[in-house]
């Protein structure tokens, strides 16, 4: 019982919003002051990340599976479609406004000094000379506008799943886990109950490594931060402040909204509201990555906020893929600080087409992360006709930042998504407390 004691003390403090910062900050500190040898800490990063995907794609795939089978022998899998398509595309169109409306009043980009500006045109100058550089920023944006309609389409369907499954493709895995799940809720007798038993074993022993892999957070982060710092130093973060300090109002607000509708839907206070979420929220800060945040949404939900299991274990991935209230938000607001930095004034009628666009975009950046999600920027500037090649590396720069918004934003919003798709829990029902697979009485 002691040693069992000291993991969960271990796997509090390593998960701790506390931690995560103080580590960002020795980070930043330690690439500052050693920026040769903080480059050499970026393997560290890769192999933790290497790690919870290893995890991640048999945890959806098992739980997706599973819970789509519990819910069709309930008779609930219907019943809840037209709902998850309506709230998604609520949240999605909420988070752009939320986006819209803050980027609109805090006017980054707008107060600008002329050292800043200088700073500016000195590295997208410098970006500019470099002719390998300047043909790398039109095809990126040639493949956004692709992306964002034929090749969203495309990647939903899998054409080998053991090859997606290698490869990491989280839609292709998706689509082929929801077809597999409504084909086996449909087989007769003991063959279905003995697959549920192993999907059972495989999400259990994903949640265990899942939680094992965890305990090394901070030692990850400091090293991903300082090897950040000593590869770009400051520079780009002083110049894109405004920026950053805007994106991060907005993506307050909207986590602040998203706790509300958890505090609504759960009934619970706000404490065990922000307990819940911990983990969560950590995760997504540390890793980046909406999916390896898979297993703490359903842990929050179903053990802390006591919402079924059956229908968070299905929406919880479904969320994760299509619904990035974050990426929205982070469009939004990228297109409209352009806009500033070129100096041109949005009529009403403009910002609303940013925000169509934007949550759009949003839906087409499923499965998408890093300097593709930034350059879906390009996608709403194209429609206003701003140049966004000058500025794409200037948002490459700060992007680790933004990411950690992003996903933050994304994963909590899922749950407050999630959690409006849910019936309310009983505050005295110790059934929803069952763990996965065991029949209620």
């Amino acid at each position: 019982m002691q040693n069992l004691s000291f993991r969960a003390k271990l796997h509090r403090f390593s998960t701790s919003p506390l931690t995560v910062l103080a580590c960002v900050v020795l980070g930043g500190l330690l690439g500052w002051a050693a920026p040769a040898f903080s480059k050499n800490l970026a393997f560290v990063g890769l192999v933790y990340l290497d790690l919870l995907a290893m995890i991640v794609l048999p945890f959806m795939v098992s739980a997706v599976i599973f819970s789509i089978q519990r819910l069709l022998k309930d008779g609930g899998a219907g019943k809840i479609l037209g709902k998850i398509t309506m709230i998604f595309v609520v949240f999605s169109v909420a988070g752009a406004l939320v986006s819209g409306v803050g980027t609109s009043f805090i006017e980054p980009g707008g107060q600008m000094t002329i050292a800043n500006k200088a700073a500016m045109g000195k590295i997208i100058g410098e970006s500019g000379e470099n002719g390998d550089i300047a043909m790398a920023l039109r095809s990126v944006e040639e493949q956004a506008a692709v992306n964002t309609v034929t090749k969203f389409v495309e990647s939903l369907i899998p054409t080998n799943i053991f090859d997606s499954l290698a490869k990491g493709e989280t839609l292709k895995a998706l689509v082929f886990s929801l077809l597999f799940g409504f084909a086996v809720g449909h087989l007769r007798g003991g063959v279905s109950d003995s697959m549920g038993q192993t999907l059972e074993t495989v999400y259990q022993a994903c949640q265990l490594l899942t939680r094992w892999v965890n305990i090394p957070v901070p030692l990850v982060l400091i090293c991903m931060t300082a090897s950040q710092i000593g590869n770009t130093g400051f520079d780009p973060l002083v110049i894109m402040m405004e920026f950053v300090v805007a994106f991060s109002v907005i993506s307050l607000a909207l986590l602040g909204m998203s706790v509300l509708v958890l505090r609504w839907r759960s009934g619970r206070p706000f404490a065990e509201v922000f307990d819940s979420m911990r983990e969560t929220l950590t995760l997504g800060v540390a890793t980046n990555s909406s999916a390896n945040c898979m297993p703490a949404m359903v842990d929050g939900l179903v053990d802390r906020l006591r919402f079924d299991r059956a229908r968070v274990e299905l929406l919880v991935p479904l969320g994760v893929s299509l619904l990035r209230v974050g990426a929205v938000a982070y469009f939004v607001c990228g297109t409209l600080f352009v806009a500033e930095l070129y100096d041109r004034h949005l009529t009403a009628m403009e910002v609303g087409l940013v925000v169509l666009v934007s949550a759009l975009s949003g839906f087409a950046s499923a499965g998408m992360a890093g300097i593709l999600t930034i350059s879906l920027i390009g996608t709403a500037c194209s429609y206003l006709g701003l140049p966004f090649e000058a500025a794409f590396i200037l948002f490459v720069a700060v992007d680790p930042i933004c990411a950690m918004l992003r996903t933050a934003v994304t994963v909590i919003s899922c749950c407050a998504a999630v959690s409006m798709v849910c019936d309310k829990p009983s505050l005295s029902a110790e059934s929803d407390l069952q763990p996965l697979g065991v029949p209620r009485a």
